[in-house]
């Protein structure tokens, strides 16, 4: 597994299994199965109710603990310091662990701020390795990132070949901060299995369209978790360290992005309503 550096040393794989939408009940056969196809990096939040089935899965696999990579996050109903200082220990204790690898703020909304210093607390305790956030847009990422004692050391984003966050990326260099993405296969929206591009690029190198596009954000250093409830394909998506796109086939794929999100937009006033109730 190729890793890659946060800007504290902290090495990070660059490719890990994420489990939204897992549900709780399988959550443990899923990582557990994760495991055995060779991940060690597993991505998982508060607000997904399934930490128990990573730190049940993690534990049992009998692999030495300093072996993996765990990401959570913190939700919105736990924003602040207090709460969420008291969110982190409840993790640690779901994910059965001393420390965490990466945590980071799950949206930016209610007192991220408050959030943020206990992660920095968290930090110096020796509790989290690394802190970041997620879905943190140019405007809310720089505010936080220029006022902040600890730089972010990722920041979570929708990334796919139809966003490809280029503008953003090349931004959260000035801080060192890495992108990482959700929904790397875009949850199969714009026909992206079928789509022709990827599919052609896959024929000379023996790959599926979805190998491909993880490929292309491999190569431009963005981490990435699918998620896949089937081993074969566990397995597939683990497979794409043993071919290079070319520069040709990354300009192909490059022309792909819309700039355009095909998620719900953290600025759009119905999303944050709904958002800002879940998990109340």
């Amino acid at each position: 597994m190729k890793n890659i550096e946060l800007n504290n040393g902290v090495q990070m794989p660059l490719l890990g299994y994420g489990v939204y939408q897992v549900n709780p009940e399988e959550c443990e056969r899923c990582v557990s199965d994760a495991i055995a196809v060779g991940y060690r990096m597993i991505d998982t939040a508060q607000i997904y109710k399934n930490e128990e089935g990573v730190g049940n899965a993690i534990k049992k696999s009998g692999i030495d603990r300093k072996e993996f990579f765990i990401v959570t996050k913190v939700w919105i109903s736990n924003a602040g310091y207090e709460k969420a200082k008291a969110s982190i220990e409840t993790s640690l204790r779901k994910l059965q662990t001393d420390y965490i690898d990466l945590l980071l703020i799950h949206q930016p909304f209610g007192d991220y701020y408050g959030s943020y210093r206990a992660m920095e607390e968290a930090y110096k305790e020796g509790k989290v390795r690394a802190i970041g956030v997620s879905n943190f847009y140019a405007d809310r990422y720089l505010d936080l990132a220029y006022h902040c004692e600890i730089k972010p050391a990722v920041n979570q984003m929708e990334t796919h070949v139809f966003y490809q966050q280029q503008d953003l990326q090349e931004l959260m260099k000035k801080y060192d901060t890495k992108l990482m993405s959700w929904g790397p296969f875009a949850e199969g929206k714009n026909d992206f299995f079928a789509n022709p591009i990827l599919n052609a690029i896959g024929e000379k190198y023996h790959k599926s369209a979805a190998q491909v596009a993880l490929r292309y954000l491999l190569q431009r250093d963005i981490i990435c978790i699918p998620k896949s409830v089937r081993k074969e394909r566990m397995e597939q998506n683990l497979n794409v360290f043993d071919f290079q796109l070319s520069a040709e086939d990354m300009a192909k794929i490059q022309a792909l992005d819309t700039k355009q999100p095909l998620f719900s937009s953290r600025r759009d006033p119905a999303f944050v309503e709904m958002i800002l109730q879940y998990g109340n």
